[in-house]
Parts: C-alpha cells; sequence; structure tokens
C-alpha cells in the first residue's frame, strides 16, 4: 500500500499549490519571448531564459509546478570533440560560486573566445519528427504542438571556421518538456571527424547531501528525467536501455559538501560507443534527441503518469494498439482461416509469427505476388496482415556478421553471431523489407532485431567505415528503416527502446520458458508482469503472450489447445490482458475451435472494444499479484465520461470479502464516485479529502470482477 501513502502525500502537495496538469490539461499555450537580451521559453509548466550577449547561455531553469530551480551553474550549450579537440558552443565565463547562480552575476560575465558564438536565431511552430501515418485504433492522433527555436553558431577558429552549428529547443503545449537536439554541417572542403557531440550540458542542483560518497551510489532520481532517442538493451526499459546519460562530477563547484567533490550534478548527455564518425564536405550529423521532462515528485507511480503522458504526446504512434493473434501456418489457407476467425470474432489483425511458413526475405515476383494476394484478402474483410522477420541471433557469412574488434573475426555480438546493418546484407536486408511492404501493401511487421547496438570492426563493409562509427552509422540505418515504415502506415513490433524513432510496440516484460508452466502460474505470472510493466509504459506500449499451443517446452497444463476444454482460463487470461488494455500474441493455429468458444471470443472483444478508451488509459497499480490475496489495478482518465475502470481478482479457492482503499485522484473526481460491477449494480461513495474512498468487494474463488467508475 505504499503507492496510496505517497500518493497521498503528492495529491496534497499539489491541491495547495495549483492545477495539476495530469488532471486537468493547462490552457496555457507555448510562447517564446524575447526581452532585450533574454529569450524565455514558458508553457505554465516548464520555464527556460537563456541571455544572448555577449554569447547564449541558459541561466534559468524552472519547474513551474512546484517551483524548483534546477539549475546552479552556467554550462556550455552544447560540446563537440572534432579531430579530438573539445570545443564549447555557447556558454558563458566568469562564474566562481557553482551552488547557485545570482541574476547580478550575469552581467559581469564574458564570452569565451574560443567556444562557438551565436549569430542568428529563429522561432517558429514545431513539426512532426516523424510524419505518421496511422492503420488501426488508436488513443491519440493528434501530432503533438507547440514552439521552437534554433540558434545558429559559428566560429573564427581556423581549424573550425567552416563548421556550422544549429541548437534546436523545442517547447510543447502541456508538457513540462523540452527536446533538444542539434545538427552539424561541414560547409569547407575536407573531412571532419567528429568524435563526439555532446548536446546537453547542465549544472544542476544536488539533491542529496553526501560527505562522503562515489557518484555510482548517488543520483538515483532528480527534478529532471531525460531521454533519447538512442537506447538499446533488450531490457524492455528505458532506464536500464540508455545509452547516453551521464551524470559527471564537477571540480569547479568547490562549495559542495562531499569532501571529494564526488557529487555528480553535471549532466551531458551523447552516446558512449560512437567516437569517430567522418563528417563529408557538405554533409549533416545530427545528435540524438535529448527530451528533458521535468518531475515535481519523487513518486514512482506519479513520475510513470508523466512518462506515459510524454509517450502518447510525442509519440503518439505508441497510442495504436489494434487487436491480433499470432498465427502459426503452415499454408495460405491457414492464413486464410485465421482472417477469417478474426472477423468472426472482432480481431482487427493477423501477424505470422515465428515458425510459419512467411519469408519477408524472398523478393521474388511469386513471392510477393503471393502474399499481396493475402494481404488483399484480408484487407477486403477489414483485416490487418503482418509477419514476424529475424535480424539478430544468426550467422549470414564472414563478409556480414559483425566483426569482434579483439579477434577480427565474426563474434562477439550481443547475440554471438549478428549480421552488421552496414554490410552488403544488412543493406539489401533494409531494401527487401521496404520491397515487400511495398509490393504486398502488409500492414504490421514483428522485427526480432535488429541488433542490441553491436559495434563491428569490419573495415569492408559499405554502411560503415570501421569500429569507431559503426554503432552509430547502424543505428541511423536502422532508424531510417523505423521511420520509413512508420509513415507508410506500417504498425512496428520491435524487440527495444525504439518508441521514438517510430516503433509502437515491445514486450511488457517477460521470460520466454514461463510458458511452458501451467495455465494457473501463468495467469499470475502475466498479471505480475502487467503491474511491473505498466509503470513506466502505457498499456498500448506493450505486448504480452498466450500459448495456445506448446511454446518452449511444457505439458498440456501449459497449453489452451484443445480451446474448447479449457475455456475458462482461456477467458481469463483474455480478460486480464484485456482488461488492462495489454495486447497479448494469442499464439496458434486458431483463435476457436467450436461454437462454444468462438462465443466466448466474440464476448470478450466486444467487452473490450465497449470500454476501450479506458482500458487504453493510464493504470495506477493497486496491488501486486501474489496468489495470496487480492491484487488489480485502476485504470483513470478524467478527459472520458468513464473516469476509472477497475479490474480486481481473486486467486485463492475460497469466496474473498476485503475492503480496501481506492486511490481516485487521477480520475478527477472530487466529491463522489458511481461504481458500476458486471451485474449493473451500482453503488455511490463519497470521497475522502486525500481523494480516496473505501470499497468493500466479493470475488468468488480463482476468478475476476470489474467495475466502471463514473
Amino acid at each position: 500500500m505504499k503507492y496510496l501513502l505517497i500518493l497521498t502525500q503528492v495529491i496534497f502537495s499539489l491541491t495547495l499549490n495549483a492545477q495539476d496538469w495530469l488532471v486537468k490539461p493547462l490552457s496555457q499555450k507555448a510562447k517564446i519571448t524575447i526581452q532585450g537580451e533574454k529569450i524565455e521559453l514558458n508553457n505554465g509548466l516548464v520555464k527556460r531564459v537563456f541571455t544572448i550577449t555577449p554569447n547564449v547561455a541558459c541561466i534559468d531553469y524552472t519547474n513551474l509546478s512546484n517551483g524548483q530551480q534546477l539549475l546552479r551553474s552556467i554550462e556550455p550549450e552544447a560540446k563537440l570533440v572534432l579531430n579530438n579537440i573539445t570545443y564549447k558552443v555557447g556558454g558563458l565565463k566568469g562564474q566562481k560560486e557553482k551552488a547557485y547562480l545570482l541574476n547580478d552575476w550575469i552581467a559581469h560575465f564574458s564570452k569565451d573566445d574560443s567556444a562557438f558564438l551565436m549569430t542568428h536565431y529563429e522561432v517558429g511552430p514545431i513539426t512532426p519528427f516523424i510524419q505518421w501515418k496511422w492503420n488501426s485504433w488508436a488513443m491519440n492522433t493528434q501530432q503533438p504542438t507547440g514552439q521552437k527555436i534554433t540558434f545558429d553558431y559559428s566560429s573564427t577558429l581556423p581549424a573550425v571556421k567552416d563548421i556550422k552549428v544549429h541548437v534546436v529547443y523545442e517547447l510543447y503545449d502541456g508538457l513540462p518538456l523540452i527536446t533538444k537536439s542539434l545538427w552539424i554541417q561541414n560547409n569547407g572542403s575536407k573531412e571532419m571527424k567528429v568524435n563526439r557531440i555532446v548536446n546537453e550540458v547542465l549544472g544542476l542542483v544536488e539533491e542529496e547531501s553526501a560527505v562522503v560518497g562515489k557518484p555510482e551510489e548517488m543520483k538515483k532520481q532528480h527534478g529532471i528525467y531525460v531521454e533519447t532517442n538512442y537506447a538499446f538493451n533488450n531490457a524492455m526499459r528505458y532506464d536500464i536501455s540508455d545509452q547516453t546519460t551521464h551524470w559527471k562530477t564537477d571540480p569547479a563547484y568547490t562549495s559542495q559538501v562531499n569532501y571529494n567533490y564526488e557529487t555528480p550534478v553535471l549532466l551531458e548527455v551523447y552516446p558512449e560507443s560512437a567516437p569517430g564518425i567522418e563528417l563529408q564536405p557538405s554533409e549533416i550529423v545530427r545528435s540524438v534527441r535529448t527530451q528533458e521532462l521535468l518531475m515535481d515528485s519523487y513518486d514512482r507511480q506519479r513520475r510513470g503518469l508523466m512518462l506515459r503522458r510524454m509517450y502518447r504526446t510525442i509519440a503518439p504512434w505508441t497510442t495504436q494498439n489494434p487487436i491480433f493473434m499470432h498465427l502459426v501456418s503452415k499454408n495460405d489457407a491457414e492464413v486464410m482461416n485465421a482472417i477469417d476467425q478474426c472477423v468472426a470474432t472482432g480481431y482487427e489483425a493477423v501477424i505470422l509469427s515465428f515458425g510459419s511458413h512467411l519469408n519477408m526475405e524472398d523478393s521474388s515476383a511469386n513471392n510477393l505476388k503471393r502474399w499481396k494476394k493475402l494481404a488483399d484478402y484480408a484487407h477486403q474483410h477489414h483485416i490487418l496482415l503482418g509477419g514476424y522477420s529475424l535480424f539478430s541471433s544468426r550467422r549470414i557469412s564472414d563478409e556480414d556478421d559483425v566483426v569482434d574488434i579483439k579477434t577480427g573475426k565474426p563474434g562477439g555480438a550481443f547475440f554471438g553471431n549478428a549480421p552488421c546493418f552496414g554490410s552488403k546484407w544488412g543493406l539489401a536486408y533494409r531494401d527487401k523489407i521496404k520491397l515487400f511492404f511495398t509490393q504486398t501493401g502488409f500492414d504490421i511487421w514483428e522485427n526480432d532485431g535488429p541488433y542490441p547496438g553491436d559495434k563491428c570492426a569490419s573495415i569492408l563493409h559499405p554502411g560503415h567505415k570501421g569500429y569507431d562509427d559503426s554503432q552509430w552509422r547502424q543505428m541511423e540505418i536502422q532508424k531510417g528503416l523505423y521511420h520509413w515504415l512508420n509513415e507508410k502506415g506500417v504498425y512496428i513490433n520491435a524487440p527495444d527502446w525504439y518508441f521514438l524513432d517510430g516503433t509502437h510496440k515491445i514486450a511488457v516484460g517477460y521470460r520466454e520458458v514461463n510458458f511452458s508452466l501451467s495455465r494457473a502460474q501463468q495467469k499470475i505470472l502475466n498479471r505480475q508482469n502487467i503491474h511491473d510493466g505498466t509503470i513506466e509504459k502505457t498499456p498500448s506500449m506493450g505486448w504480452g503472450f498466450v500459448p495456445l499451443t506448446k511454446y518452449q517446452g511444457g505439458d498440456e497444463d501449459a497449453v489452451l489447445e484443445p480451446l474448447s476444454e479449457h475455456l475458462k482460463d482461456y477467458e481469463q487470461l483474455m480478460m486480464q490482458y484485456y482488461g488492462a488494455g495489454v495486447q497479448a500474441c494469442y499464439r496458434g493455429p486458431r483463435l476457436y475451435d467450436t461454437e462454444t468458444t468462438k462465443n466466448l471470443v466474440s464476448k470478450t472483444i466486444s467487452w473490450y472494444k465497449k470500454y476501450r478508451s479506458i482500458l487504453n488509459s493510464d493504470i495506477i497499480q493497486l496491488r501486486r499479484a501474489d496468489g495470496r490475496d487480492w491484487d488489480g489495478w485502476l485504470h483513470v482518465n478524467p478527459a472520458l465520461p468513464q473516469k476509472g475502470f477497475m479490474m480486481l481478482f481473486n486467486p485463492t479457492k475460497e469466496v474473498m470479502t476485503r475492503t480496501i482503499s481506492l486511490p481516485l485522484y487521477y480520475t478527477g473526481l472530487t466529491q463522489q464516485a458511481i461504481l458500476t460491477d458486471q451485474q449493473g449494480k451500482k453503488v455511490s461513495l463519497k470521497l475522502n479529502r486525500d481523494y480516496q474512498t473505501s470499497f468493500t468487494f466479493t470475488i468468488p474463488p480463482d476468478t475476476f470482477a470489474w467495475y466502471v467508475i463514473e
């Protein structure tokens, strides 16, 4: 119940101070104001102020929700390492006390003559990063709006006089979020080696007081959350997948309490493993895109709600959530039968699973014609068709595989052996995928890979020069493919954290061999995965798994086939996934085997569609499944007529009656809540000052209950 206790404290603080933007959107829009030598970015939730004389420097970074000043010192606006020499972009020098920054000091600071100097700036509306085209139901179909400012920089230093730097800040409507990026253009006649692009440098306040302690022991949470579009690790979580956020010490900050000056208070953002990008004449290289979300709480639940709002806003494609089955097929007739079963039950898509007879790498005319015919059949019945394609964890050839820098031979990749995306095979793979989707009209790509950041030492691959640029160049190829597919309306299931570059879904979190365990175990484990995997992800961003047939071993207790003999388990597995808004991969040759099974599936899908919007809304975790007592979650959305939707489960063998405290703050309800159960019975409940109410329920053994809250 710790979430409820912390949530109460957060709510009390917010109601004392200001309107909560997570409950009621702010009407104030993003605005960039120019006042003499100062430029202010302000949307009512975040304020960032720059002085532009004698050079650009950030002098104020305030969270307007709680009044927190994040900035303690002026730092460069960016840093570049070009031909192994470090250059500052913007910034001022002269600040001696680094614990805080006074406005009176700023006029006495001077420019750094060795830094790139601002020559021009331009203000305008933000434009979509990806021209997203959607092909299925989505919670949000609107691209983000707001304002952006671009600062142009140049240098008089002979070595970099032909390098132009453009730093962009994007301020969004309705979010305490600023996105920062930059791009470098080589206007000279000689190649320039880009060893590092640090696109953000911030001297931030410390939020702890540790007299001793190493940097890795500190900085667990902060008032600023940073996420970039350069993340991979197969972790299904951003914080573990992040490759760009670096909390560093600042030895110039001599008044800190840490005896050895080891408090991590200097934030720098850059890819760790991209030390050598060759920038040719007239070429442009772009940095990662850094999302800076200002946090007003240390509560994990509230921070998760803020993250989910960020994804829904700046990556609206992640709100798509088609209802799909995961077909295991041997022939075309089975594909057509699956399409027919989807039509009969209300499903919206078929994805040909791994182990099926689909091969997207076959670019022969006959193969493309064959799959176009099946896609046309699906589209005639208003069903999306997609399929699985493997990139990583396979060996192609000595010429095309990732080369280990230690041995000079293939191997050493994350999966042992894996192809390099910059090899001839990798580039051909990209082109084959594009051709397949162009020629067949397929709607969904389930991509196994490519590639969790493998670095390749080959100097013969056409897609990269060598080891130093291999990770970056492969990522650029990969991102380009995701952007292309997204803008063609293709839905993408990917195995890593590529959401900000156009992918739609990742695993909610799971261990594959667990699906060889009994159905009774799977029900509890799946609810644990849902609980844990929807704190930082929206329901639509994660997929689960239901093995209709044998997967990763196991016996008949692990699978649902014959479906008609396991209807109770089939229904509960569907209800707990759909009741969480999480699509699962129902993997097998069919959705139903009898009329009774068909009716069960149809009834469940009809129920899900009836409550689809609220079921795709944010989840407040009530109690994690442990098999000993009740568990469940609460969907909340103050913008809908249905303000909440609660799912509760009784995993025990006894009738269960419990009285629990419901946290209804994020429903937007303030005085009264009307709960309607699945039989249509209504009960009116009064909310206390903490926006909570007491609720008593009774659930039969080994089953569930659901309630609509209005």
